[in-house]
């Protein structure tokens, strides 16, 4: 299928109207504790090669982003909105505004995908995860965390949470993308509003 210069339009107003749906993401004790303790557990699990490359798509402001440049990986991060962006590059991180969807890098660049809770704001998953595996090295590894649907929180609600969906879907996904699912874990909490729940998946590139 060949987009026509039309359809390239329609695409691009699309996204154009989305503009404002974008919003900043400051740190919150609960990201912040999850996002140390899986930082760790990919480390441990992928053992990743001195300064290895890594890409930390949706980096918000900066919370994981922080624990890779500890650990002396040579760590980017891409987000939309100059709220997040300033943020980052105000603490010295690498930091650029980037569309998840449309990576300006070229093909296999990067040891490690981190993408937490940024996928479920893609309007077209099995793209944006077929961009990630593209930038991604062979034999590299991809992280994403992702929010289940019809939690206590309602996730699929959020005004920019287009892709809230089931566990087994978001595997599929990565799979047809010619990534294979190292583990899959659940990520179970309580919040005010009641039990919720974050879907960890860790992957490799074929």
């Amino acid at each position: 299928m060949k987009l026509k210069p039309a359809d390239i339009a329609k695409l691009e107003q699309f996204i154009e109207k989305l503009k404002d749906d974008v919003y900043p993401e400051p740190p919150s004790k609960l990201h912040t504790d999850i996002t140390a303790r899986m930082v760790k557990h990919v480390l441990e699990k992928t053992s990743l090669p001195d300064s290895a490359k890594v890409l930390d798509v949706g980096c918000g402001q900066g919370v994981a982003l922080q624990h890779f440049v500890a650990a002396g990986l040579d760590a980017t991060g891409i987000a939309l909105g100059d709220a997040d962006v300033g943020a980052c590059q105000a603490k010295g991180f690498n930091v650029v505004e980037m569309d998840q969807s449309f990576l300006d890098f070229d093909d296999q660049q990067f040891d490690l995908i981190w993408s937490r809770h940024c996928l479920e704001h893609s309007i077209m998953p099995y793209f944006t995860i077929s961009e990630m595996t593209r930038v991604l090295k062979p034999g590299g590894f991809c992280y994403v965390e992702i929010p289940a649907p019809d939690t206590s929180c309602n996730h699929q609600s959020n005004k920019n949470h287009y892709s809230v969906l089931g566990k087994s879907m978001w595997i599929d996904l990565l799979s047809l993308s010619g990534l294979s699912v190292i583990e899959a874990l659940d990520i179970s909490f309580q919040v005010p509003a009641g039990p919720d729940m974050y879907w960890s998946i860790l992957s490799k590139k074929n």
